[in-house]
């Protein structure tokens, strides 16, 4: 098991979201959490997946800001970590969240039956 990738997915997580909520001042982001990074085995390529709190029209417009951001979250986060290659950057909307306050508004149903 390579751990490399983790540890770095674990320090990208962390300044993607400082560099969303210090230095990002696109007002289309909304209320947006990094949720989990997913790193390629060569280092190469970084899925973010985030959470976003709003309707699905907010959902929409915080992942386009994010992907047009892409090219300056990227040049922050070369900045900051150093590495021989800044892992190139995807963002992609995370539902999990979503799906567990589903799930729990389900058993809450469920409990008061």
């Amino acid at each position: 098991m390579q751990y490399r990738p983790h540890r770095l997915a674990e320090e990208l997580k962390n300044e993607i979201s400082a560099i969303i909520l210090q230095q990002l001042h696109d007002p289309r982001v909304g209320f947006a959490t990094v949720t989990k990074v997913k790193v390629s085995p060569d280092l190469r390529y970084a899925h973010v997946f985030v959470s976003v709190f709003g309707s699905a029209e907010e959902k929409k417009q915080t992942l386009d800001a994010l992907k047009s951001a892409t090219g300056f979250i990227r040049k922050q986060v070369g900045s900051r970590i150093r590495l021989r290659h800044t892992p190139e950057l995807t963002f992609a909307y995370d539902e999990s969240v979503e799906q567990g306050d589903r799930m729990l508004q389900l058993i809450d149903e469920i409990n008061r039956e």
